[in-house]
């Protein structure tokens, strides 16, 4: 799991139960994308509550998920740690 800490002392990450954030301080959870299901029932990663691109469709629901969290931890986390 990547936490990126701001000069401020603020920390971003891409939500996981890996930790128990609520140790870290005040704690604000927002969504970054959708995993839902097409119409052929293959899966599509929504990415455009962060401006991203919709990635897809996978056969998979996991296959969907990761590429969610990768995408996220590549474009999306970065460009936020201010």
């Amino acid at each position: 799991m990547d936490l990126i800490v701001s000069p401020g002392g603020t920390v971003r990450a891409v939500y996981s139960e890996e930790i128990e954030f609520g140790s870290l301080g005040p704690v604000v959870i927002s969504r970054a994308s959708h995993v839902e299901p097409d119409d052929s029932g293959r899966w599509l990663a929504d990415l455009t509550p962060v401006a991203g691109p919709v990635l897809g469709p996978f056969d998979l629901r996991s296959e969907a998920l990761e590429v969610e969290h990768a995408w996220l931890a590549t474009n999306w986390l970065p460009c936020n740690a201010r």
